[in-house]
């Protein structure tokens, strides 16, 4: 196992863990402050990925294809709440539950009827086709990007967060949501942008995973399984718990993907080493959840606001 290799998985964990941030990122926001148990955030994901793809389709730019999935998942976030969910955050958590669910289904099924059962694919842009050297071996400029984006995604919302007035009313709804309506803000409108930042990081996303994921229907079950996780871990309504726990989940899932074969061969026929590996990698995130909820139930960088 060559050390080229161990960095490009350790490269891969923490593109694939940012890729998870700005799902967690806005979903840990809506569970914090809004308590709405949103599982139609994976469906948001995937609709974002669809409008990127198509809009790269009709124009071929990718930028504008990015573009367009980011305001068209916020707008749209925009109507659903206004539409339906605002109503459905007055309603108990399993209520919430089964409605969400239902917007997957009527999502997926949606999509098959539009798109078809064939997956789309969407192309890297250019510029970002090759690959470049880093400390000596190649490594996929695209991913790279999605790195960087992520970071600064992140950067942005501590600054939004921890900067802005907006961020002081978004901590004291995390802290308090009834003082804080009772203080005069409009908790509505608040909702309505927490909920649809959220959904414009879903599309960011979506549109950015086109290129290294088929874009198909049912993309974002998996994704909103992982995000759950991440959020568990994190703490639920912690941006910097959502970093944190993203960044640990994509790598400890991708590494172990990457290097439990490798070691399994040495102990197994090939052919169970490389189907027993991944699985292993997999249950070690749910393992890691355990584990947090046992000894810090409330995550690891659980809100506390003051």
């Amino acid at each position: 196992m060559s050390p080229d290799f161990l960095l490009t998985q350790l490269l891969n964990g923490i593109q694939f863990g940012l890729l998870l941030f700005l799902m967690a990122a806005g979903l840990t926001l809506v569970f914090g402050i809004m308590s709405f148990i949103n599982l139609a955030h994976g469906s948001l994901y995937m609709v974002g990925a669809y409008v990127a793809a198509t809009t790269y389709v009709h124009t071929e730019s990718f930028s504008l294809a990015v573009v367009a999935s980011v305001a068209g998942l916020f707008v749209l976030a925009l109507v659903l709440d206004r539409l339906a969910f605002a109503a459905l955050q007055q309603r108990d958590h399993l209520q919430q539950v089964l409605a969400t669910f239902g917007v997957v289904i009527f999502a997926n099924e949606a999509v098959r009827m539009v798109f078809g059962n064939a997956p789309v694919y969407l192309d890297a842009p250019a510029a970002l086709s090759q690959p470049v050297s880093i400390l000596g071996f190649n490594y996929s400029a695209y991913r790279l990007m999605i790195i960087a984006a992520g970071l600064l995604v992140a950067l942005a919302l501590h600054l939004l967060i921890d900067r802005t007035r907006a961020g002081m009313l978004i901590r004291a709804g995390a802290s308090n949501r009834k003082m804080v309506s009772a203080l005069g803000v409009n908790i509505g409108w608040l909702n309505s942008f927490i909920f649809a930042l959220g959904a414009a990081l879903a599309g960011l996303a979506g549109a950015i995973a086109g290129p290294i994921l088929s874009v198909q229907a049912g993309m974002g079950e998996p994704v909103l399984i992982l995000t759950l996780v991440v959020i568990v871990i994190g703490g639920i309504g912690s941006v910097r718990g959502a970093f944190f726990g993203a960044l640990t989940v994509g790598v400890i899932d991708t590494l172990g993907r990457g290097v439990m074969p490798t070691i399994l061969n040495a102990l197994l026929d090939p052919s169970i080493a490389g189907a027993v590996g991944p699985a292993l990698a997999s249950a070690g995130v749910y393992v890691l959840m355990a584990a947090v909820l046992a000894f810090k139930p409330d995550g690891l960088f659980p809100v506390r606001y003051t």
